[in-house]
């Protein structure tokens, strides 16, 4: 059965918010071009986290994850994009995600962030890797979960963690662990390439029998010295 993208994204949210408290409060911020958008914040910490949801945008998706890097320390920010979610209406532009992730990452600086690593997924990772290209240095770290792929990957500086399921398909039938390979080999190092089982698609791996381990990849990877 394929599912509709209003009943995924609620599957993705309710997967993590059943028995929660939440935990949470929406944080207004600006993209890195002025335009309106919003997040929900969780936790504390001087390491802080910016969640990017996929195409559909929503960072509700994220909640559980961001409440369980909450608990291990980190202060978290999982985003809306400009347009969708709890973002003020505008028109929505996906191609102006990475200005929201630019956006997040310094309004996390400004109040008392040391450092901030992004983690993005399918569109989402495509978003936080051109982030961290247009301003080198900005982002500690990133994690790209089965991305969408991005200009001049042989740019993309500190550290690297990309993710996919091994059976993880694009539309056209071609498997995705193709393309995030090539953008694995042309990145810089220090970088990671962590093949799960399976062929769920980016934050649905948190809903099958791989989530424990990508929540753990995550976790390790961004509280590593």
């Amino acid at each position: 059965m394929r599912l509709t993208r209003r009943a995924a994204i609620a599957g993705l949210a309710l997967s993590g918010c059943v028995g929660t408290s939440t935990g949470r409060a929406v944080l207004a911020f600006r993209g890195a071009d002025g335009v309106a958008v919003s997040g929900q914040a969780y936790g504390a910490g001087r390491h802080a986290v910016v969640l990017v949801p996929g195409g559909h945008g929503v960072g509700e998706t994220w909640h559980f994850q961001a409440q369980r890097l909450a608990r291990a320390g980190f202060r978290v920010l999982a985003i809306d994009y400009r347009g969708r979610g709890r973002s003020p209406p505008v028109p929505p532009d996906d191609e102006k995600a990475h200005l929201d992730v630019l956006g997040a990452v310094r309004q996390l600086k400004a109040e008392g962030a040391e450092r901030v690593s992004v983690v993005g997924a399918s569109w989402g990772g495509w978003a936080a890797g051109t982030a961290a290209i247009a301003e080198p240095g900005l982002i500690d770290r990133v994690v790209l979960l089965a991305h969408s792929p991005f200009r001049e990957p042989e740019r993309l500086g500190g550290r690297k963690l990309f993710i996919v399921a091994a059976e993880d398909r694009e539309g056209s039938g071609r498997l995705r662990i193709e393309s995030i390979r090539d953008q694995f080999q042309r990145a810089p190092e220090p970088k990671e390439l962590v093949l799960l089982e399976g062929a769920a698609h980016a934050q649905f791996l948190f809903l099958t029998d791989q989530g424990e381990r990508l929540y753990a990849e995550i976790e390790r990877f961004l509280s590593a010295a």
